[in-house]
């Protein structure tokens, strides 16, 4: 297949500017019998996370008696996409993001607070469009704090990479397959840590440098939609309450 002309006098192939983020809506508290949850819709990703815990470590003598082990499981529904991941089950990649996912969360989740204990986070992707990991991290991190578990910081993920030798934000499906880069990363919200990065192609160090700025700097625009999907969360669950 004749590789497409993804940027074309400024503008991607869905009208974007390089620095622009597909739509992005993220809704928290969506499931009922999880103790946090998050519902992220990015671009033609729609990507559900639930969190249970903490509780009882199972099998018990897997238990830290200093902190709480963070399990993370990502998978992708067979029907998500008409690419190779649309099949059922674990497997290499889903194994591969479900271990990233979770090294990206153990510097910030407060576990030593919840000794002999586990939190499990179960996310699934229901409808895949190019970056999937960085819109599940993200929805991880809504459902974590909706289920009040305590965090030192609050995590926002992007991917950002280089299209037809351009530096571009939040790549979609053809720009991910097509294109010269892709560096999905993840960032703290108030340290500005990064507490994830990969990266597949090839960029200069000039250009990774510019990326990283570009990807700081796009994550603070995640962040606001997580916090306000949070705070209307919040804001119902107390309306609720005051009905009651």
């Amino acid at each position: 297949m004749e590789k497409p002309e993804l940027i074309k006098d400024g503008k991607r192939l869905d009208g974007r500017t390089p620095k622009d983020l597909r739509p992005v809506k993220i809704e928290a508290g969506v499931l009922k019998e999880a103790q946090g949850s998050a519902l992220v819709e990015w671009g033609g990703n729609k990507v559900l996370a639930g969190v249970y815990g903490p509780r009882e470590c199972i099998p018990k003598h897997g238990a830290d008696p200093y902190k709480a082990k963070l399990k993370i499981r990502y998978t992708m529904a067979p029907f998500c996409s008409k690419g190779e991941h649309s099949r059922s089950g674990p497997n290499r990649r889903s194994i591969e993001i479900s271990k990233v996912i979770r090294e990206a969360f153990e510097p910030v989740v407060l576990s030593s607070q919840f000794p002999r204990s586990q939190i499990e986070v179960y996310i699934e992707v229901v409808q895949a469009e190019g970056g999937t990991r960085v819109a599940s991290l993200t929805a991880a991190a809504v459902a974590l704090a909706d289920a009040g578990i305590p965090m030192s910081d609050m995590v926002s993920a992007i991917a950002v990479g280089k299209i037809n030798g351009q530096l571009v934000v939040d790549l979609g499906k053809d720009e991910d397959n097509y294109g010269e880069s892709d560096v999905p990363m993840a960032v703290t919200h108030r340290d500005k840590q990064i507490v994830l990065m990969q990266m597949d192609g090839l960029l200069t160090r000039e250009e990774l440098a510019q990326n990283i700025d570009e990807a700081i700097e796009a994550s603070e625009k995640v962040y606001e939609l997580q916090a306000d999907a949070l705070k209307k969360s919040y804001e119902k669950e107390e309306r609720g309450k005051l009905k009651l």
